[in-house]
């Protein structure tokens, strides 16, 4: 009355582990937005650089490049530095630093969770550098 099913069955049963794709450990995953993260803030630090070059976002860019080729296992792509702008636009900066500061809050997360002391501190270091001048910034601002 009924054809036995001849076709691998779509659905798994909890707990049985497919091979159909690869699966990564939590410590990698962690290691994947670690690197993301502190990549993302060296792009916002090489555009604040652009604006408004500095001693301290040139260190600051050289660690955050010195992590994430560490996380990623390479060096990461970096955009040319630009030419100074004359005169920076003042709330461009501030968005600048403001996005750089919730960047390095999200990687300190990441890097505490992971357990990573370098990123963490690196991280604590960033949201140091980048929250004055984003309050400052506002307050002239306003």
């Amino acid at each position: 009355m009924y054809e036995p099913i001849r076709s691998k069955s779509v659905h798994t049963m909890a707990g049985t582990p497919s091979s159909d794709f690869p699966h990564r450990s939590r410590e990698e995953e962690l290691d994947i937005q670690l690197a993301g993260h502190l990549a993302a803030l060296l792009a916002v630090t090489d555009e604040i650089r652009a604006l408004a070059p500095s001693a301290d976002l040139d260190a600051g860019a050289e660690r955050l490049t010195e992590q994430v080729a560490r996380l990623r296992g390479g060096a990461p792509l970096r955009a040319e530095k630009a030419p100074a702008a004359p005169e920076p636009e003042d709330s461009r900066l501030a968005t600048l630093h403001r996005r750089a500061h919730a960047l390095a809050g999200r990687a300190l997360v990441v890097a505490a969770s992971r357990a990573d002391t370098a990123a963490a501190i690196l991280s604590a270091e960033r949201m140091d550098a980048h929250a004055p001048a984003a309050e400052s910034r506002e307050l002239a601002a306003r």
